[in-house]
C-alpha cells in the first residue's frame, strides 16, 4: 500500500498548499491512503469544520488533530458527525469523537489510524500514551484485522517520540511525530518493520517562526515583552510529510521517504 502522511497544516498558507499539491500527488504517486494532521489549519489554533472540509475535499482520507483539537468550538460537534477526523486517544475520557478508527483504503484494504499525545514538556498532563497505544495495537494487529496501521504521535520531546517508535516497532506500520513544525532527517524503517520519523514538519510558510509571522515571536525572544498575538505567516507554504509503502500481508513498511513539495525547502519525495 502507498501511504502519504502530511504534517501539521498551518493556517491559510498550509491549507492552500494542501489544496494545490495533494490532488496532483495522489494521482502522480498513485496513493492508496492519505492522512493529514490539521490541528493548526484554522488561524494556527485548531481546526474548524469548514476548513476540515477543505482538507478532505483536497484528498485527505483522514485528518488527525492534537493538543489544539478543540480550540475551534465547532469541532466539539463536528468531530461527532465527521468520522474521518481523529482526535488524540488520550486527550480526555469526556472528549467527543474517537482517537482510533479503522478506515477503508483502495481495494477494500483496512487501515488503522490512531493519534496519541505525549506527556513530556506539554502544557497540560495527558493520560499515559504508551498504555493507550498498547491497548489499541492489541485490538487491531497487523496482518489480521488491518493491512496497515499509522500512529500520529503528537508531542514536544524527540526522545518520547523515539521511545514510542520502538515501543510500536513490529506492531504498527508507521509511527510519525507531529507538533514541533520542524521536519527531522531521521526517516527509517526500524528493525521490526515499522516506518519511523521523529517529526513530519508542517505544511506552512517556512519563512517564519514555526509557521507564525516572524515579528511577534522575535520581539518576545529579544525583549521578553508581548505586543500582539501570534498570527500565521502567509507566504508560499511547503508541503512536508512522509511517504510510506507497506506490505499488505504483514503490514510492515517496505519503503519510506521524506516529502517536501513547494515553498522554500529542498524538494523531496518518492522517485
Amino acid at each position: 500500500m502507498k501511504i502519504l502522511f502530511l504534517g501539521d497544516v498551518m493556517g491559510r498558507a498550509g491549507r492552500a498548499a494542501v489544496a494545490a499539491h495533494l490532488p496532483r500527488l495522489r494521482d502522480e504517486w498513485r496513493l492508496d491512503f492519505v492522512v493529514v494532521n490539521g490541528e493548526n489549519a484554522t488561524s494556527g489554533m485548531g481546526l474548524s469544520g469548514d476548513h476540515a472540509k477543505v482538507l478532505l475535499d483536497a484528498g485527505a482520507d483522514v485528518i488527525t488533530l492534537g493538543d489544539h483539537a478543540f480550540d475551534q468550538k465547532d469541532m466539539l460537534t463536528f468531530v461527532e458527525k465527521e468520522q474521518r477526523i481523529i482526535r488524540p486517544i488520550n486527550f480526555s475520557k469526556a472528549a467527543p469523537g474517537s482517537g482510533a478508527r479503522v478506515f477503508a483504503a483502495k481495494g477494500g484494504r483496512k487501515v488503522l489510524v490512531a493519534q496519541v499525545l505525549g506527556q513530556v514538556f506539554m502544557k497540560r498532563p495527558f493520560d499515559d500514551p504508551f498504555s493507550a497505544l498498547d491497548a489499541t495495537l492489541r485490538q487491531y494487529p497487523m496482518g489480521g484485522q488491518v493491512q496497515a496501521s499509522l500512529i500520529d504521535f503528537h508531542c514536544e520531546a524527540t526522545s518520547e517520540k523515539m521511545a514510542a517508535g520502538h515501543f510500536c516497532d513490529g506492531r504498527a506500520s508507521i509511527v510519525v511525530g507531529t507538533h514541533t513544525h520542524v521536519p527531522t532527517a531521521d526517516a527509517m524503517i526500524l528493525p521490526g518493520g515499522t516506518a519511523y520519523l521523529t517529526d513530519a514538519g508542517m505544511c506552512g510558510d517556512y519563512n517564519s517562526v514555526i509557521g507564525m509571522d516572524k515579528a511577534e515571536p522575535m520581539r518576545r525572544f529579544v525583549t521578553g515583552m508581548p505586543k500582539t498575538r501570534f498570527t500565521p505567516a502567509l507566504g508560499e507554504a511547503t508541503l512536508s510529510g512522509l511517504y510510506i509503502e507497506t506490505d499488505d500481508r504483514t503490514g510492515k513498511a517496505t519503503r519510506v521517504a521524506p516529502v517536501r513539495q513547494g515553498g522554500r525547502l529542498m524538494q523531496t519525495g518518492p522517485v
